[in-house]
Parts: structure tokens; C-alpha cells; sequence
């Protein structure tokens, strides 16, 4: 194995687990109410500037008119209300737009 590599690796692991535990080892003893804010707002804002980021170079003005993608994210909402499981709604979703981009939906 290239120790470069498993040294890089090890490295963006110890910064990633740093950035998840630093709340935690910060406010001990009591979160303050913006953090606690914050934490409730932002998954949904990440999410939409996801969806909006995924769906920007969507062609909706010449064949296939976002159908494939349309698809799939009515399968993601779908899955999501029926199951209640993000892992589910996504790997769903995901394995949907693939199919019909690389079998139904060929260019």
C-alpha cells in the first residue's frame, strides 16, 4: 500500500472525527440556544441545497424533459414517506435514475 496515500487517509479521518467531537468536548456542560438552532435548521437547508444543486443542469426544454430525474425523485419522496429511511430513499432513488438514464432513457 502507498504510505502516502494511508497517511492522507488517516489524516482527513482524525480531522473529520475532530470536527464531529468538537461540539461535544466545547459545550459540555450546556449547548447554547443558537447552536441548538442551528442544529435543527440545517439538515433540511442542506438537503434542499442539494436537491436544488442536483437538479441545476436538469435539460427540461428537449427529450428526455427531466423525466428521468423527475422519476427518481418521486420514488425519493415515496420511499421516504412509505419507510421513513434516508439510506432507503436515497440508495432507492439513486438506483432508479440510474436504471432509466442507462435503459429506458438512452441518448
Amino acid at each position: 500500500m502507498n504510505t502516502h496515500a494511508a497517511i492522507l487517509v488517516a489524516v482527513m479521518a482524525a480531522v473529520t472525527m475532530l470536527l464531529r467531537f468538537l461540539p461535544f468536548l466545547v459545550f459540555r456542560k450546556k449547548t447554547p440556544p443558537y447552536i441548538a438552532y442551528l442544529g435543527e435548521v440545517l439538515p433540511a437547508a442542506i438537503i434542499g441545497m442539494l436537491v436544488v444543486y442536483c437538479l441545476k443542469d436538469t435539460a427540461v426544454t428537449r427529450p428526455p424533459f427531466g423525466a428521468p430525474e423527475l422519476i427518481a425523485g418521486l420514488a425519493v419522496v415515496g420511499l421516504q414517506a412509505w419507510r421513513r429511511s434516508s439510506l432507503l430513499s436515497i440508495l432507492g432513488g439513486t438506483a432508479i435514475y440510474m436504471v432509466l438514464v442507462q435503459t429506458v432513457f438512452v441518448a
